[in-house]
C-alpha cells in the first residue's frame, strides 16, 4: 500500500513540474477550439446567412477562409499536442524505470490527457461566442450600426464545435495509447530531445516550391472556368482538388526555409549556424508551424482584400454617376411627381435642376440560356423564346435621359452596358422581342452596346429603333410599361431630403410591385404556361417588405430601387456593414490566432534549447551574440509565412480581377493600391509581435 501511495506522490510531483507544458498545451487547445467555434457561430448565423447570397462569391470566399482555418487549427492542435508528449514522455519514463508498469499508469495517462484536453476544448467552444458578442458590438459602436446587424446565433453551429473537440480528445487518448506502446525506457526518458529533422532536399526545394503554389493557384482558379467552358457542365466540389498544389508548394517553400534558409552561406558557411541548426533539428515541426502561419496570414489577406476591393469601386461609381436623383416606377403605381418633390426640396431648404423623364416598356425577351440534363451536373446551350425580362427604351428616349446621340437600325437593337462595359446583365443573343400583354413578336438582332451605367441594372436594359419601339410597346398594359426619372441638386445636396424622399417614394407602391429584381416575371409566365412551379414563387429569396425598407436584403435586391448619390455614398457602410463586419471579423481571427503560432514556437524553440544558450554563455558568448541569434531564430519563424501569405493573397486577387474581363480597370488598380496599403499595416503589427516576442525570449533566457 505504502509503495502505491509513494508511486502516486511521485506521479503528482512529476506532474507538477511539467505544469509549464500543460500550460501551453491547454492555451494552445483553448485558442484553436475558441476561434473554430466563433467563426462558425458567425458564419452560421441568421445575420450574416441572411446577407451572403446562397452560393454567391462572397459566400463561397467565407467558406474557403473556414476551411483554410479549419486545417490550420487542426495542424496547430497535433503540434502543442506532440509538444505536450514530447514533454511528458520523460515523466513516463522515469515512471517505468521506477518500476511502474504500463498497465499502472495507463489510467492516471489517460485521465489527464483527456481532462485536459476536454476542459481547455469546451472552455474553448464556450468562449467562442462571447468573443463574437464582444466584437460585433464593438463593431456596431465604434463603426456602425444597422438593423441587419442585431447579431442572433443558429446553435446548430455546435456541431461543428463538437467535431472538431472529438477530433481533439480523440486524437490526444490515440497519442497516449502510442506512446504506452513504446518498449524501449530509454527512449521514452529522451525522448524530449530526440530531434526532429526533415528530409533534406537540394536547393531548388524553394524555387521550384513558388512554381507549385503558382501553378495550384492558376488550376484551382481554373478549373471551374474548364468545366464550364469545355465539359459543359457546372463544377462539382471535387474541383478543389486542384488547389493541391498550393499546399505541395507552400511546404516545400517552408522546408527551404527551415533546411536553407535564403541567403547563401557560401562565403560565410557558420554565420547563424546555431539558430539555423535549432530550426532544422526541430524541423518537422517547425515547417508544419510555418505551413499554418502561412495559410492563417494568407486567409486573413483573403478576407480583408474583400473590403477595399468592393468598397472603392461602389464609391467611385456613385461619385461619376451622371444624375444625383435617378429612378423608375411601374406606370400604374401613383408615385410623387415633379411638383411634389420640388416642394418636399424646399422644405429642406433645396432647389432642384436638369429634369428628364422618359417612358419605357417592359418586354420578353429571347436568348441562349444553360439547359440542365437529367443528372443536374451538366447542361446544355439553348436558344429559348421568352427568356427573361428585358427593359426596352425608344431612340428618342434614351437621347432624352442620357444626351447620347444614339442611331438604332430597324430589326435591331443594342443593349446598354455600364461605363466599364463590365455589366453581367445584358444579352446580346435575342432573337425577337415579345409584346407581354398581346404576345406580340418583333424579330430583331444583337447591333452593339450602348454605355450608361444608370441603365445598367441586373434586368437588361436595351433600345429599338423609334418605330420598332411603338410596334412592340402597342397594346401594353401598364403593368408592364414603365417611367424613367432624373434630376440634380441645385447647388449643395440634402442628405435629409434624400432620405424623406427615398421613404415617400416607396410609400407610394402597392403590393404588386413588393419583389425583388431577380424574380423573373417573364420566366414565371413561360414556366406556368408549360406546367411548372416557378422556382420565385416558392423560395424565401424572393420575399421582402417595405416595412424592412432600410434593410441591406430590401435596398440591394428591390426592383425598383432608386439610385440616390448621396443616400448611396452615406448609407454605403451602414448597407454592406454586416458583409464588411464579417469579413473583418475573419481577419481579426486569422491574424490573432497566426501571432499565437508564431509566438508559442518562438518560445518553444528556444525554451526547448535552453541549454545550448546555457552552453554559449559559459563560453564566453557576448549578449549581444546571442541576442543575434535569438532574433535570427524568430525571424525565420515570423518573416516568411508574412512574405509567402500576403504575397500570394495579393497576386491570387489581382489574378482574379484581371480574369474576371481580361483587363485592369481603373477602380481594380486603386483597390490594389488599397491592399498595399493593408499589407504595410499588418507587416507592422506582425512586426511589433515579433520584437515583444524577442523580449519575452530574453527575458526568460536571461540574455
Amino acid at each position: 500500500m505504502s509503495q502505491t501511495i509513494n508511486m502516486r506522490q511521485m506521479e503528482q510531483k512529476l506532474q507538477r513540474a511539467d505544469r509549464k507544458q500543460s500550460r501551453l498545451y491547454l492555451f494552445c487547445n483553448f485558442m484553436a477550439l475558441m476561434i473554430i467555434s466563433a467563426y462558425s457561430a458567425l458564419m452560421l448565423s441568421p445575420t450574416v446567412q441572411k446577407v451572403f447570397p446562397e452560393g454567391g462569391d462572397s459566400a463561397k470566399q467565407m467558406y474557403m477562409i473556414f476551411v483554410m482555418t479549419l486545417v490550420g487549427c487542426v495542424v496547430f492542435t497535433i503540434y502543442a499536442l506532440g509538444l505536450f508528449f514530447r514533454h511528458k514522455s520523460g515523466q513516463l519514463g522515469v515512471l517505468m524505470a521506477l518500476g511502474a508498469s504500463r498497465k499502472r499508469l495507463a489510467p492516471g495517462l489517460y485521465r489527464e490527457v483527456l481532462l485536459l484536453s476536454g476542459v481547455s476544448a469546451i472552455a474553448g467552444t464556450a468562449a467562442g461566442f462571447p468573443f463574437v458578442w464582444v466584437i460585433w458590438h464593438a463593431f456596431r459602436l465604434l463603426l456602425v450600426d444597422s438593423s441587419d446587424m442585431v447579431l442572433t446565433f443558429d446553435f446548430r453551429c455546435l456541431f461543428i464545435s463538437l467535431l472538431f473537440l472529438l477530433l481533439v480528445v480523440g486524437f490526444a487518448g490515440l497519442t497516449a495509447w502510442r506512446y504506452l506502446k513504446k518498449t524501449n525506457i530509454m527512449e521514452v526518458i529522451r525522448e524530449e530531445h530526440i530531434n526532429e529533422p526533415v528530409k533534406e532536399l537540394g536547393r531548388w526545394c524553394g524555387p521550384v516550391g513558388f512554381l507549385v503554389l503558382l501553378a495550384g493557384a492558376v488550376l484551382g482558379y481554373g478549373a471551374p472556368w474548364a468545366c464550364h467552358a469545355w465539359f459543359y457542365m457546372f463544377p462539382p466540389a471535387w474541383v478543389g482538388v486542384f488547389y493541391a498544389p498550393v499546399f505541395v508548394g507552400l511546404y516545400m517553400i517552408m522546408l527551404h526555409t527551415v533546411v536553407h534558409g535564403w541567403k547563401s552561406h557560401r562565403r560565410n558557411p557558420y554565420k547563424n549556424i546555431i539558430s539555423r541548426s535549432m530550426m532544422k533539428f526541430q524541423g518537422k515541426q517547425t515547417v508544419n508551424n510555418l505551413l499554418v502561419v502561412t495559410l492563417l496570414i494568407a486567409g486573413g489577406c483573403f478576407a480583408v482584400f474583400y473590403l477595399p476591393t468592393n468598397g472603392i469601386s461602389a464609391v467611385l461609381r456613385y461619385a461619376s454617376l451622371p444624375y444625383d436623383y435617378f429612378y423608375k416606377y411601374q406606370a400604374d403605381q401613383d408615385v410623387p411627381d415633379r411638383t411634389e418633390i420640388e416642394a418636399l426640396g424646399r422644405e429642406y431648404g433645396l432647389s432642384l435642376k436638369d429634369w428628364n423623364e422618359c417612358d419605357y416598356v417592359t418586354v420578353g425577351m429571347g436568348g441562349m440560356t444553360e439547359i440542365y440534363e437529367e443528372d443536374g451536373l451538366r447542361y446544355h446551350i439553348e436558344y429559348v423564346p421568352m427568356l427573361q425580362e428585358a427593359m426596352v427604351l425608344s431612340e428618342d428616349a434614351y437621347r432624352m435621359i442620357t444626351g447620347q446621340e444614339v442611331d438604332v437600325k430597324p430589326g435591331t437593337y443594342r443593349c446598354v452596358n455600364d461605363q466599364e462595359g463590365t455589366s453581367p446583365y445584358v444579352n446580346n443573343s435575342a432573337k425577337e422581342i415579345t409584346n407581354m400583354t398581346t404576345r406580340k413578336v418583333l424579330a430583331t438582332e444583337f447591333a452593339g452596346y450602348l454605355h450608361y451605367d444608370h441603365f445598367a441594372e441586373e434586368i437588361p436594359c436595351c433600345v429599338l429603333d423609334n418605330a420598332d419601339y411603338d410596334l412592340i410597346s402597342e397594346g401594353l398594359t401598364d403593368d408592364w410599361r414603365g417611367r424613367f426619372a432624373a434630376f440634380n441638386a441645385d447647388g449643395k445636396d440634402s442628405y435629409p431630403f434624400a432620405v424623406a424622399f427615398y421613404h415617400l417614394f416607396i410609400s407610394s407602391f402597392d403590393q404588386s410591385c413588393e419583389r425583388v429584381s431577380f424574380y423573373d416575371r417573364v420566366q414565371k409566365i413561360r414556366e406556368n404556361e408549360e406546367g411548372l412551379e416557378y422556382w420565385g414563387d416558392t423560395d424565401e429569396m424572393t420575399k421582402i417588405s417595405y416595412e424592412l425598407s432600410d434593410s441591406f436584403t430590401f435596398r440591394t435586391y428591390w426592383v425598383y430601387m432608386p439610385s440616390f448619390r448621396i443616400l448611396n455614398q452615406n448609407d454605403y457602410l451602414r448597407n454592406m456593414a454586416v458583409m464588411f463586419m464579417m469579413f473583418l471579423f475573419i481577419f481579426i481571427v486569422c491574424m490573432i490566432t497566426a501571432l499565437v503560432v508564431c509566438h508559442t514556437r518562438c518560445q518553444s524553440i528556444a525554451l526547448n534549447n535552453r541549454y545550448i544558450f546555457d552552453d554559449l554563455k559559459k563560453l564566453g558568448a557576448s549578449p549581444a551574440f546571442l541576442d543575434k541569434e535569438v532574433r535570427s531564430q524568430c525571424t525565420n519563424v515570423f518573416k516568411m509565412p508574412t512574405f509567402v501569405g500576403t504575397a500570394a493573397m495579393f497576386l491570387l486577387y489581382a489574378m482574379i480581377l484581371y480574369a474576371n474581363d481580361g483587363r485592369m480597370l481603373k477602380t481594380e488598380w486603386a483597390a490594389m493600391g488599397l491592399c498595399l496599403c493593408i499589407i504595410a499595416m499588418i507587416i507592422a503589427v506582425i512586426y511589433t509581435v515579433y520584437r515583444s516576442t524577442v523580449k519575452v525570449i530574453k527575458e526568460q533566457l536571461k540574455i
